[in-house]
């Protein structure tokens, strides 16, 4: 298998072979009509001047209209054919990562920050598509039609004809290397400003409001101007070599025109020409004729650039993808029924990096209420994330009545043990489809009772089209609070039997905070159904709680403390 991030990336966009040819041949037929009208409108003019009978002059005339016409038709068809390949791949290649992501090591994505995951899925992808659009089918246009035009004016004079090959070669091959060492030195150095401008800019925006309250919005707007700056400054340095490869096409332009103009005067001679010698219509050919021709490489350091770029975002691809390896099946065994989830010695943190907190023991029987708290950083997310399956144990345990969970079904486990993270994300479209991201067969009526569950009935009721309203800006739209309630109404209609919710009551009032508690965690409560299990992770527990088990987890101790049998455990 080639080791090359661009060919390996390329495979993602399952490119199909004849829908690129037909963008090819277009592009030819394209540059083709204009070195062809070139061609004739240089015989035309030079025709014209020696006065012939007009009759003469007609298919001429009739031909470089059809050609001006036919240029215009064969772009356009260039275009669509160009572009529908393309984006075609965009698609296979968000779809290819995608479940590449969902199947392998759960660890990779989670790891990245989360600009970063963005750009590599997002604009990283579009660089690939750039490079069907500004390389692939540009170069292949370059090639076929470089040779033409060589080879066309080789039959009028082979001296002209090397000019133009070797002018050519300076703007088809030195021009775009400058400007891909210009992209290079460009992309290594804003790469990664890029990254933190877009995690910065991304934090600003979805948490507005809360950095706002706490006095840091302006700080990290300011932050976030810094890394745009760092972007600029970059692609300042880069534009010497930049300047350089913008020159050299004009240049070989230049002294083509100038060469086959010396070459096609020579043999023309002083006394208007010879028997055998240059006609006036080879000579307007011969100076008209390379103008048209590097119509083609003008366009290779723009391609060059998009090759460049596309390399580098290939290896950013590649690299994630390499670090989730091969798709994981987990194993084959179904998930015992009822599910009773256990951890036994579990230490946890990130794959390389040291557990945060020493080892715990849980037994999270069917239906049990287990609350987890402690300091931020002590690991308690990354406690649930290993629960359920998302991150290796670094040591210990954990398993499905006795079966280990590498053992059982990947998708039936994600479908049993649902993990519902305190950043999870509300998308850009209406509140029910919002909900059925955890069940998609949700119907109105049970969106409905999962929001008035969750104390948005209210609100839903006074919405345009209730539960079909659309979301404008995803989570931006609503407040905090009722960001976190529509998460937790989304938990709620999962069909988990085992949910482990993240900081479920995080921007809620002490008082709202404290009835969701009791509703999630006391036996009694009116929010689950009595044989599923729920595990929550909070830094407030209310008074006169009724959990099953209250776990501590403290980074700075030794071992995980079960307080469901402390007497001052909610004190």
């Amino acid at each position: 298998m080639s080791r090359d991030p661009l060919r390996r990336a390329l495979a993602l966009l399952d490119l199909d072979p004849r829908r690129v040819l037909y963008a090819v041949l277009a592009g030819v037929a394209t540059l083709g009509s204009a070195l062809a009208l070139a061609a004739l409108s240089a015989w035309l003019i030079t025709r014209a001047w020696q006065m012939p009978p007009v009759l003469d002059l007609t298919v001429a005339v009739v031909a470089v209209r059809a050609l001006g016409i036919s240029r215009g038709l064969f772009r356009y068809l260039e275009r669509l054919a160009t572009h529908d390949a393309a984006l075609r791949g965009t698609v296979s290649a968000r779809e290819n990562l995608y479940r590449r992501l969902a199947t392998g090591d759960p660890a990779a994505p989670a790891g990245l920050r989360r600009g970063d995951l963005l750009a590599r899925t997002g604009a990283d992808v579009d660089a690939l598509g750039d490079v069907v659009i500004r390389a692939l089918v540009p170069m292949a246009v370059a090639v076929v039609m470089a040779l033409t035009a060589v080879v066309g004016l080789a039959l009028i004079s082979p001296a002209a004809a090397l000019v133009l090959a070797v002018a050519l070669t300076v703007s088809g091959i030195l021009a775009p290397a400058l400007a891909a060492r210009s992209a290079r030195l460009a992309e290594a150095a804003s790469a990664e400003a890029a990254a933190r401008y877009s995690e910065t800019a991304v934090l600003a925006l979805d948490h507005a409001a809360e950095l706002r309250v706490a006095g840091r919005l302006d700080e990290m707007v300011q932050r976030a101007d810094r890394h745009d700056r760092d972007v600029i400054r970059a692609t300042d340095r880069a534009a010497v070599p930049a300047a350089f490869a913008d020159a050299a096409t004009p240049l070989a332009i230049g002294a083509s025109v100038l060469g086959a103009l010396l070459i096609g005067i020579t043999l023309y001679g002083p006394d208007g020409g010879t028997a055998g010698a240059m006609t006036p219509m080879a000579l307007g050919i011969l100076v008209l004729l390379p103008l048209s021709a590097f119509e083609a490489t003008s366009a290779l350091p723009a391609a060059a650039i998009a090759l460049t770029r596309g390399r580098l975002a290939s290896a950013r691809i590649m690299e994630l993808l390499d670090r989730s390896g091969t798709p994981q099946s987990g194993g084959a065994d179904p998930v015992p029924e009822p599910v009773h989830l256990a951890a036994s010695g579990l230490r946890t943190g990130w794959p390389g990096t040291p557990a945060p907190g020493g080892p715990v023991d849980l037994d999270l029987r069917p239906g049990s209420r287990t609350a987890v708290v402690g300091p931020s950083g002590a690991g308690k997310t990354t406690l649930l994330m290993t629960l359920a399956g998302l991150l290796p144990p670094i040591e210990g345990t954990v398993d499905i009545d006795g079966t280990p969970l590498r053992e059982i079904d990947a998708d039936q486990l994600r479908r049993k043990v649902g993990f519902f993270a305190e950043d999870a994300h509300l998308f850009d479209t209406s509140l029910l489809e919002n909900l059925r991201v955890a069940h998609g067969g949700l119907t109105d009526e049970e969106a409905v009772a999962a929001l008035e569950q969750v104390g948005l009935g209210d609100w839903v009721r006074s919405l345009p089209d209730g539960v079909h309203t659309t979301l404008d800006a995803g989570g931006r739209s609503v407040s905090g609070g009722q960001r976190r309630r529509i998460l937790l109404a989304r938990a709620l209609v999962s069909p988990a039997r085992v949910l482990l919710l993240d900081e479920p009551t995080e921007h809620l009032d002490a008082d709202a905070a404290a009835r969701v508690l009791h509703a999630l965690l006391d036996r009694g409560g009116a929010l689950v159904d009595v044989d599923r299990t729920v595990v929550v992770v909070t830094h407030h527990l209310p008074e006169s709680l009724r959990a099953d088990r209250i776990v501590t987890i403290d980074r700075r101790s030794d071992r995980g403390h079960d307080r469901s049998d402390d007497t001052d455990a909610l004190r």
